[in-house]
């Protein structure tokens, strides 16, 4: 067991990306089910658009509101307390968290931890592979990459 409180926030800045996070079901000793703490300020975002083709996730969120960016063809979502988003291992999981509002956005995410596990950035054209610990796990991946699909060889190349 483990009380949020007794974790620190570790804070990530990527180019397009940033969130403060902590690792719930790590730190209790979850293994097959991962649960995260995610603090989102005004205009962030913590990935890009993707799905996952190896693990359902899950968000409810707790305090603020924002956006759920869904794929082409559907209608994004708004994200406010007491909203909980059942996202399946597949295009129909597609989904982006952001905070448009003027306040932190605070919410759960939960997934399963399947490994190894692809994920797919529609509007990039972009996949990502990950082996040898699932998303968000501890560990040393054996293989973690991302590609454009442009950049797909032939079998035996």
């Amino acid at each position: 067991m483990v009380n949020e409180t007794d974790l620190e926030w570790t804070d990530h800045e990527g180019d397009q990306t940033s969130y403060r996070r902590k690792k719930l079901a790590s730190a209790a000793g979850g293994e097959e089910l991962g649960a995260s703490l995610y603090e989102l300020d005004p205009g962030d975002r913590p990935w890009p658009l993707h799905f996952h083709t190896g693990n359902e996730e899950a968000i409810y969120v707790l305090a603020g509101e924002g956006t759920l960016r869904r794929d082409e063809g559907r209608d994004d979502q708004p994200l406010e307390p007491g909203e909980y988003v059942a996202l399946p291992a597949d295009e129909s999981g597609t989904h982006q968290v952001v905070n448009d509002a003027e306040d932190v956005l605070r919410y759960l995410m939960v997934s399963t931890m399947t490994d190894p596990d692809v994920l797919v950035y529609p509007e990039h054209d972009g996949v990502g592979v990950l082996a040898g610990t699932p998303p968000g796990g501890d560990g040393e991946r054996a293989v973690e990459g991302f590609w454009n699909r442009d950049d797909a060889v032939e079998y035996w190349d």
